[in-house]
């Protein structure tokens, strides 16, 4: 287990997430849709957690993907509306392309790029914030 001095944790839809960091972090699966996703992190913002990736990062759109990986800190204090507001934007902006335009039924082989592609997202991330994993 990687010895973190913050309450680091991750939600996501990607099993890819689970079966590589599960045993270094602490990753929350959420079945469900990329939207879903977002709707678990607002829910723990509500409850005291604050982003610390972000909802939109990299350059697939929401409605291109249906995975998601997102990084959020545990502090159990006052609401962060700065989390909030990133989250709230963030949803209904997922909302809007998905109204226009749904996720297209991909192919396996396509999915598998996607979780693949969340997954060195993730990583990325993680790296940025000295996270070895």
């Amino acid at each position: 287990m990687i010895s973190l001095t913050r309450n680091i944790f991750i939600l996501t839809n990607n099993v890819l997430i689970c079966d590589k960091f599960n045993d270094t972090l602490k990753v929350s699966y959420v079945d469900g849709s990329y939207i879903d996703v977002l709707y678990q992190v607002r829910d723990r913002i509500h409850t005291g957690s604050v982003l610390i990736s972000h909802p939109l990062m990299g350059s697939v759109k929401p409605n291109e993907t249906p995975y998601r990986s997102i990084i959020l800190e545990d502090k159990k204090e006052a609401l962060d509306f700065q989390s909030l507001s990133i989250i709230e934007s963030a949803i209904e902006s997922c909302k809007k392309l998905l109204n226009d335009r749904p996720t297209p039924d991909w192919s396996n082989k396509v999915l598998e790029d996607f979780k693949f592609l969340d997954m060195k997202l993730l990583e990325s991330a993680l790296s940025s914030l000295g996270i070895n994993y």
